[in-house]
């Protein structure tokens, strides 16, 4: 009962983002790309990343390493893969430095930003690895 009290609170606290807001967000992409500078050894893979970032962000509608990287303008997901896999750089100072412009950005230092994705129903023909399960979006036991 509580915890049900408790989700309905957040529920009232949170933000409904919509396509508008996550556009304008793209503006801050330079300004992040700039923080983000001396945790890439090379600049090939900051530009990368920095693509990767607009790729989850984008309308494609499925976000593997193929269409992340046309996306990008490259023909094969080969540097995208290289970005997670192997290239130098420093995940957990970049990870603390994302915190620290979230918190900034906000303005406030409790506030938390959480995407769930859990919200969008996972059904059609581009839909991989889904099983029945019960979603709240659907009020029911869906895909």
């Amino acid at each position: 009962m509580n915890s049900n009290r408790e989700s309905q609170t957040n529920r009232q606290n949170a933000v409904d983002v919509d396509v508008e807001m996550v556009e304008g967000w793209g503006g801050e992409l330079g300004v992040l790309q700039g923080r983000l500078r001396r945790y890439f050894a090379r600049s090939e893979t900051r530009h990368r990343a920095i693509a990767y970032i607009k790729g989850l962000l984008s309308d494609i509608p499925r976000k593997n390493g193929w269409q992340l990287a046309e996306q990008a303008g490259e023909t094969t997901p080969d540097g995208m893969q290289r970005l997670l896999g192997s290239s130098v750089w420093d995940a957990e100072a970049v990870r603390t430095e994302l915190q620290t412009y979230i918190v900034e950005a906000l303005g406030e230092t409790e506030a938390g930003l959480v995407v769930d994705e859990a919200g969008f129903l996972k059904q059609g023909p581009f839909s991989a690895g889904v099983k029945r399960q019960y979603s709240g979006t659907a009020g029911r036991i869906a895909n």
